[in-house]
C-alpha cells in the first residue's frame, strides 16, 4: 500500500514519512514507511470556527483501499494536528520537558499547565500505582523549582468549554480550532511561542501561502466528505537518458559517466526492477528497450548498452521523447506513465528544452536530472522541480565522486529499505607514483548483504595494488577483483553472504608512471528484513536561493524511525567553481537546529564561491563508545486522564522506554549519502563584504539563584552559527512589550561577560538593581547578538524568571498557622514549655510518692511494736 504525500521546506521534510505511517497506524492501516506524497489539493477552512476539513485528490488506475475521516473524530483531529505541523509549520503547544510555568493575574502568582488556550480546566494530579493498585493525589511544589512535583500531571475536564487549540489536546471533545489571536497563550514555555515569535497558530497558519490569497467559506460543515485513497505500488520502472553530444568527450566524461552508470546498474538499482537506456546528441536512440533485473546475468547485460564514445550536437527533448517511447512499450500492466523514473544526464545547453515541457509536466513520470560539468542547461532544474524527481549536480572535479554519488543517490521511494542499496563509503584522492592510498570502512550489523567493494582509477589501463582485510583477517588481493573487458578502469569485488561486521582495511597502491586519481565506493543492502538498517537521508532548505539568504543543511539520521544520536556528522558542499567547503552539522537544538536529539543535525552554510550549482555529501561516521538510539514519541499529546463528573479518571501510565531497551547494539558504522544539489543566485561577482549577522539564539533559559539572576544559551556566531559575536540583553515586566519594542527594553550591563565562540554554551549571572524583587515577580529576558560589522540577529526567543514562593501546604490534622500562634510563640517554644511541664509534674509526683512511702513505712513500725 502505498499513500503520497506532499514535500516542504525544512525539517518538516524529514518528519513526513514517522508523521504518515504514525497517522495510518491510527487508522489500523500500514504501509512503508518512506511514503510521500503526491498531488492533495484543496484545503477548507471556516475562516470563522477555524474548523479543518481536508480533501486529496490522486490519480491512479490502482485504487485498492478507500477511507473516510470525520471532521470529529479523534482520528480526524489527529491527521491535522501533524498536518499542521508538515503544512504550515506550526508547533506543539504543549512541552513535556517544561509542562508548566509562573503566571501572574491580577496581581496573584500561580503555577500553570503549559498550553494553549489557558482557558482549558483541569486539576494537577500525581498518579502512584503499586501493581494492579493505583491512587492519586494532588501536585506539591518542587522546593528547588517551585513549580509542581516531577510525575505530576495536568488532568483536563472531560466537559470543557474551549474550543481551542487543536495544537494542544485536540483529543478534547470540545477542541475544534487552533489558538488565534484572542485565545493564543504568549506566556506558555512552548515551542509554538519560542520558535514562531509568540504568535499563535492561527496567525501563522493563516500567513502562508494556502490562505494569504484565499476567500473564506463561511460555512460550519464541509462541502464535501473527505476521502482518502491507497495506491499500490508497481514494481519500479527506470529509463537512463544520457547525453552522448561532442561535449562529453571532454575532461573523461564519457568514461566517467560508463562507471557511474555500471554501479548503478550493479548495484544500486532494486532487483525486480524495470531498465531501459536512452542515448541522445542531435538525435536520440533507443539502446535497449526495458529489462527487468532478475538476476545477475540481466545486469552485466544492462551494462554493455552504456556508450563508450561521444559526438553531436545536444537535444534533450529528443532524448526524454525516446525515453517516454521506451516506458510506453512495457505491457497492458503499464498503461501509463505515472510512477515511472527518467535518469536524465546532460553536460550541454539546449536552447530547445521549453518545447517539451508541457508534455514533461503532464506526463506522469518522475525525472531525475544530473548536471554535469559547468555548462549544462541551466533550465535542467526545472524538469526535476515539476516533476517531483531528485536533482543532482557534479563537478569535473574526479576526486570528489560526485557522478558516482549521485547514480548512487537514486534509490526506489518505495519504502522497502531492506532492499535499497546503502552507500558505506565514497572516497577518492590523487596518489603520486608507488605512493599508497589507505583506509577503513565499518561494516555494522544491520548491514551486509550484497556488499560491493569498487576501486576505479582515471588513467592507467591496469588496476592499482589493491590489498583488502575483513574484520577476520582474510586478505582479498587484485586478482580476487573483478575488472570488465568494457571498462578497464573499475574493479569490483562482490562479498559472498553477508559481510563480517568490523573494521575492514584497505591499501591501494599506484603503479601507473604518473599520478592518478583513485577511489574507493562501498555499497550494501540490509542483513535482515527483520532489522532496519541505519540510514542517512541529507537535504537542503531551498532548491534555489538568493544572495545573501543562508542555505541550512540537514542530515537525518535513523534506524527504522529511532533517531540516532551522539554520530559526526560532517557536510560537503561543493561549488560549481573554486575548492569545496566542509562543515561539522550538529543536534544540539542552536543555530540552524530546531530541535535537540531527534537524529536530525543542521548547520547553517553562507561560504558561497559565486553563482551556479553546489552539490551537497554528507558523511556520517558512529563509534560504538558515542552512538545511541533514541525513542522517537509520537507528536500528539499523550493524555494522562481526564476528569468526568468530579471523578477522576486516569488512563494508563504512558510506558517510557529506557535506555536498555533501544540500544540494539548498534555499535559503529560509517555511511555516506548525497543531498542533491541547489542553485544560488545574485552572489557579487567581486567577492563578499560582511553581510551574514549572527543567527538567533533559541534556546535562552532565565532562573532566579538567590539574589541573582543566571541567563544561559547557546552562542551563536559572527556569521549565523560560525565565528563569535557578542550580546545586546534586554529585560522587561512585559513579555509583548520585549518582543515589540526590544531596543526600549532596560538594558543588562554586559561589560563583565566575555563571549564564547560559537556552538559553546554561555552562562552569566547578574543583580538586577532596577526592579524591585519580591515574591510573584516574573521578568522577561531576550537577547540580541551583534557581529563586528554591527550587524544584528533577530530577537531570541524570551525567558522566563519568575520569583515565587508557593504557599506552604497544610497537614490534614492541623488547623491553619499551627506553625506559628497568634501571640508570636513559635512550635520549638511550645515543645521546650510543654517538656518542662512533664518534667516538673513527674517530679512532683516522685517526690509526693517517696512521702507516703516513707508514711506507710513509720507505721508500719508503730504497728510492730504493739
Amino acid at each position: 500500500m502505498l499513500l503520497y504525500v506532499p514535500l516542504f521546506p525544512g525539517k518538516a521534510k524529514l518528519l513526513i514519512a514517522s508523521t504518515v505511517q504514525f497517522l495510518i497506524h491510527k487508522a489500523f492501516l500500514f504501509f512503508p514507511y518512506q511514503a510521500m506524497v503526491k498531488e492533495a489539493s484543496t484545503y477548507l477552512f471556516n475562516a470563522t470556527k477555524q474548523r479543518f476539513f481536508f480533501k486529496a485528490i490522486f490519480q491512479s488506475d490502482y485504487v485498492v483501499f478507500r477511507f473516510h475521516i470525520c471532521s470529529c473524530s479523534s482520528t480526524a483531529k489527529v491527521f491535522v494536528h501533524e498536518w499542521a505541523h508538515l503544512r504550515w509549520g506550526v508547533f506543539d503547544e504543549y512541552n513535556n520537558d517544561a509542562p508548566f510555568y509562573v503566571s501572574v493575574n491580577s496581581g496573584k502568582a500561580s503555577v500553570e499547565a503549559t498550553r494553549c488556550s489557558a482557558s482549558v480546566t483541569g486539576k494537577y494530579i500525581v498518579q502512584s500505582c503499586t501493581g494492579n493498585s493505583c491512587t492519586t493525589r494532588e501536585c506539591k511544589s518542587d522546593e528547588q523549582t517551585k513549580l509542581y512535583e516531577a510525575g505530576c500531571k495536568f488532568v483536563p475536564e472531560k466537559t470543557q468549554n474551549a474550543p481551542a487549540s487543536i495544537m494542544y489536546m485536540q483529543s478534547l471533545p470540545s477542541v475544534v480550532e487552533f489558538c488565534d489571536q484572542s485565545t493564543h497563550n504568549e506566556k506558555a514555555t512552548n515551542l509554538q511561542n519560542k520558535m514562531c515569535n509568540y504568535h499563535s497558530t492561527w496567525e501563522v497558519i493563516m500567513n502562508s501561502m494556502d490562505f494569504s490569497n484565499t476567500s473564506p467559506i463561511n460555512s460550519a460543515s464541509p462541502p464535501f466528505e473527505t476521502a482518502f485513497s491507497l495506491l499500490q505500488t508497481k514494481d519500479r520502472v527506470v529509463c537512463l537518458v544520457l547525453d552522448v553530444s561532442g561535449s562529453m568527450d571532454g575532461n573523461n566524461r564519457i568514461k566517467r559517466l560508463k562507471q557511474a552508470a555500471e554501479i548503478f546498474l550493479l548495484q544500486v538499482i532494486e532487483t525486480g526492477s524495470w531498465v531501459g537506456i536512452v542515448t541522445f546528441h542531435s538525435t536520440a536512440q533507443i539502446e535497449t528497450y526495458l529489462q527487468q533485473i532478475i538476476n545477475e546475468n540481466v545486469r552485466r547485460d544492462l551494462t554493455e548498452y552504456l556508450p563508450i564514445s561521444a559526438g553531436g550536437g545536444t537535444n534533450i527533448c529528443a532524448g526524454v521523447h525516446k525515453g517516454f517511447e521506451v516506458k510506453e512499450n512495457i505491457g497492458e500492466n503499464y498503461s501509463n506513465l505515472y510512477g515511472s523514473e527518467i535518469v536524465l544526464l546532460t553536460d550541454g545547453e539546449d536552447g530547445g528544452m521549453s518545447s517539451c515541457l508541457t508534455e514533461v509536466k503532464n506526463s506522469g513520470s518522475i525525472i531525475h536530472t544530473i548536471a554535469l560539468g559547468p555548462n549544462a542547461a541551466p533550465e535542467l532544474e526545472q524538469f526535476s522541480n515539476m516533476t517531483g524527481g531528485l536533482r543532482f549536480y557534479a563537478t569535473d572535479t574526479v576526486d570528489s565522486n560526485g557522478l558516482i554519488d549521485a547514480f548512487s543517490g537514486i534509490s526506489s521511494g518505495s519504502g522497502n529499505i531492506s532492499e535499497q542499496s546503502i552507500q558505506l563509503e565514497s572516497t577518492a584522492q590523487s596518489v603520486t607514483v608507488k605512493q599508497w592510498m589507505n583506509g577503513t570502512v565499518t561494516v555494522d550489523s544491520t548491514v551486509g548483504k550484497d556488499t560491493f567493494f569498487v576501486v576505479t582509477w582515471d588513467r592507467s589501463t591496469s588496476p592499482p595494488d589493491i590489498l583488502l582485510r575483513d574484520p577476520k583477517g582474510k586478505e582479498y588481493r587484485t586478482s580476487n577483483f573483478t575488472v570488465s573487458d568494457l571498462n578497464l578502469r573499475t574493479a569490483r569485488l562482490n562479498i559472498a553472504g553477508t559481510a563480517e561486521v568490523g573494521d575492514w582495511y584497505y591499501w591501494i597502491q599506484n603503479k601507473h608512471t604518473d599520478s592518478q586519481v583513485i577511489s574507493m565506493i562501498v555499497t550494501s543492502r540490509a542483513a535482515s528484513l527483520a532489522v532496519p538498517p541505519v540510514t542517512v537521508k541529507a537535504l537542503m532548505n531551498k532548491d534555489t536561493n538568493n544572495f545573501p539568504n543562508p542555505m541550512v543543511i540537514y542530515a537525518e539520521v535513523s534506524q527504522g524511525f529511532l533517531p540516532v544520536l551522539g554520530a559526526t556528522v560532517m557536510a560537503t558542499v561543493e561549488p560549481q567553481t573554486g575548492s569545496a567547503v566542509e562543515l561539522k552539522l550538529l543536534d544540539d537544538g542552536s543555530g540552524a537546529d530546531i530541535t535537540k536529539n531527534d537524529g536530525v543535525y543542521s548547520k547553517y552554510f553562507t561560504s558561497f564561491r559565486g553563482n551556479g550549482r553546489y552539490n551537497l555529501k554528507v558523511r556520517v561516521q558512529g563509534k560504538d563508545k558515542t552512538v545511541r538510539l533514541r525513542r522517537r514519541q509520537s507528536r500528539a499529546l499523550y493524555v494522562p486522564g481526564y476528569i468526568e463528573n468530579g471523578e477522576i479518571k486516569m488512563n494508563a501510565p504512558r510506558p517510557e522506554p529506557s535506555d536498555d531497551e533501544i540500544q540494539a547494539k548498534l555499535g559503529s558504522f560509517n555511511r555516506v549519502a548525497s543531498g542533491g544539489s541547489f542553485v544560488m543566485e545574485n552572489v557579487p561577482s567581486g567577492g563578499t563584504t560582511d553581510v551574514f549577522p549572527p543567527c538567533k539564539i533559541i534556546d535562552l533559559e532565565a532562573q532566579y539563584e538567590e539574589d541573582k539572576i543566571h541567563l544561559s544559551w547557546t552562542a551563536p556566531g559572527n556569521d549565523f552559527d560560525v565565528g563569535q559575536g557578542k550580546y545586546i540583553i534586554k529585560m522587561s515586566e512585559s513579555l509583548l512589550d520585549l518582543r515589540n519594542t526590544f531596543e526600549d527594553a532596560t538594558s543588562v550591563n554586559t561589560s563583565s561577560l566575555v563571549p564564547k565562540p560559537a556552538g559553546t554554551k554561555e552562562s552569566f549571572q547578574f543583580k538586577s538593581e532596577n526592579v524591585t524583587i519580591e515574591n510573584g515577580t516574573i521578568i522577561y529576558f531576550a537577547i540580541r547578538a551583534i557581529d563586528n560589522a554591527s550587524l544584528t540577529s533577530e530577537v531570541s526567543n524570551i525567558a522566563q524568571a519568575a520569583l515565587f514562593i508557593p504557599p506552604k501546604e497544610s497537614s490534614p490534622d492541623s488547623t491553619p498557622n499551627d506553625d506559628v500562634i497568634n501571640e508570636g510563640i513559635n512550635v520549638l517554644t511550645i515543645v521546650l514549655i510543654v517538656a518542662g511541664s512533664i518534667i516538673a509534674v513527674s517530679i512532683a509526683v516522685s517526690m509526693i510518692v517517696c512521702i507516703l512511702h516513707k508514711k506507710n513505712r513509720r507505721g508500719a513500725v508503730r504497728k510492730g511494736e504493739i
